[in-house]
């Protein structure tokens, strides 16, 4: 008897555990009405004869950090998996379906926001109404009118893949692409296999991409957005920083690595935007997305690192180039001082209103007396730094946001106020196997600009001290270990 006592005590101090657990998780970046100012402008979009269906992230499969896609915390701040977020134009009504509550996963992983919390989702997202998946089975959750008289429906859902940690549109699309052409794999994309179910289980409705329509809003960062992404760019800054004061002849390019991505955790970044680009030597360098991080450092190289957490789901996008030895060769200060001349022309000249033909256009007549006063030692150097300005060579890059290589364009008409994208100039002298580049993230202000690095260290006299100073984190320990 006393053994059944004992183990109904401790069956329900584990149900206590469980009940006295802190409230669920959720965001607190942004709140309610502005989910509900980007699901009015969808309405508006998509007209009062279609829905849009957002499907979320599935259950992560490992034990890696769990992780929404881009797309779906953009729509509602939800993290919990295989939530939809059903967007009805008709009604101009918005509803969250969330699965039932998982009593042994949460036992094991904390909990996480679920049906039976609906109403607090309701005031946390704005949704006019919260559902259990259990209902899209076999329920007519999108309301369907019977009367084959009315037009039929237009259902807009994701036909490009959904984001997740370090991943942006294109590469997720080389690497579905590569999964249907392996002759034994073809499986197809996730997006694809929901948008043929939504087709097979609503057959009069017709089937449209929401792809385009949240670009459009993505391409425009709001004020809370652009908060988040200057912190990720401030914590990038300060990583790269703490890896030119680590920097000495003789370590591995991981150490350099682990420096930064030191002060990413510290500061609160959960994840990395993306793998870290840390590159000594112009071998490793020359590859644009080089990632192995091996390679020994040795006097007369110079150091690439690209680098920037995930901060609350958004990113940045930082490169700097420094000597390891803390002294530029001629020839590197001659070429990385060059690219500095033409990214500050860039960067002052960044104003709402004008294209960034124009402005490129108008730093290539601003660097015409920088190339009057600049004697190239190889008529190589000089080629290369011409066919720069010309041609842009990457100065205006990608948009940054949620991810690295972010969706939205910005390039086609005016800059706006709120376009948030990398300026990134890069010159390739090929016969030396040479690639030089400075990478920072901007925004579009109301009068000009904002470089979120701007207190990062820049002239090379300056990267030079940084580290000749040193003073850095790095620690190696012995393979027995510390003391030994």
């Amino acid at each position: 008897m006393r053994k059944f006592a004992i183990a109904g005590f401790i069956s329900f101090m584990g149900v206590a555990a469980l009940q006295a657990q802190s409230q669920p998780w959720y965001q607190t970046d942004f709140p309610a009405e502005e989910f509900r100012a980007r699901w009015s402008k969808i309405y508006d979009k998509i007209g009062n004869q279609a829905v849009a269906v957002v499907q979320g992230v599935s259950m992560t499969p490992g034990f890696n950090m769990p992780r929404q896609t881009n797309e779906f915390y953009y729509l509602c701040g939800l993290e919990t998996p295989h939530s939809y977020l059903l967007v009805d134009g008709r009604s101009r009504k918005t509803t969250l379906f969330v699965p039932p509550r998982n009593r042994r996963l949460e036992a094991a992983e904390g909990r996480v926001l679920s049906e039976e919390d609906g109403a607090q989702l309701k005031t946390l997202t704005g949704a006019d109404e919260v559902a259990s998946t259990e209902t899209m089975r076999t329920g007519n959750w999108l309301s369907l009118s019977t009367d084959r008289q009315q037009p039929p429906l237009t259902i807009y859902t994701l036909l490009s893949p959904g984001e997740g940690g370090a991943q942006s549109r294109n590469e997720l699309v080389s690497a579905n692409t590569a999964i249907l052409n392996d002759p034994f794999d073809g499986r197809i994309p996730r997006e694809m296999q929901f948008a043929s179910m939504l087709a097979t289980r609503f057959p009069r409705a017709k089937m449209a991409d929401l792809t385009p329509v949240l670009d459009e809003l993505r391409s425009v960062k709001s004020t809370r957005e652009i908060a988040l992404i200057r912190r990720a760019s401030q914590i990038a800054g300060q990583g790269i920083l703490e890896a030119m004061k680590s920097t000495k002849s003789g370590m591995s390019e991981y150490e350099l690595d682990a420096a930064a991505r030191y002060v990413f955790l510290v500061n609160g970044a959960r994840l990395e935007g993306y793998r870290s680009i840390t590159a000594a030597g112009t071998a490793n360098i020359w590859n644009g997305h080089y990632y192995r991080n091996m390679s020994k450092l040795d006097n007369g190289q110079m150091v690439l690192m690209d680098f920037a957490p995930d901060f609350h789901y958004y990113t940045s996008d930082v490169t700097r180039m420094w000597p390891v030895s803390g002294k530029y060769s001629p020839q590197q200060r001659e070429l990385l001082g060059f690219v500095l001349e033409y990214r500050n022309a860039v960067i002052r000249r960044i104003r709402p209103g004008v294209t960034a033909a124009q402005i490129m256009d108008e730093a290539k007549k601003a660097m015409e007396p920088v190339f009057a006063r600049t004697k190239f030692s190889k008529p190589a150097y000089l080629a290369a730094a011409r066919e720069l300005v010309e041609k842009g060579g990457g100065v205006f890059s990608h948009p940054v946001g949620l991810t690295v290589h972010d969706d939205g364009p910005y390039g086609p008409g005016p800059l706006k106020p709120g376009h948030v994208f990398s300026i990134d100039p890069q010159l390739r002298v090929p016969d030396e196997n040479l690639y030089i580049r400075y990478e920072d993230v901007v925004v579009v202000t109301d009068t000009g600009v904002e470089n979120f690095t701007d207190f990062l260290v820049s002239e090379l006299d300056d990267m030079e001290k940084v580290v000749q100073t040193g003073g850095g984190m790095v620690q190696k320990f012995p393979a027995g270990g510390p003391g030994k």
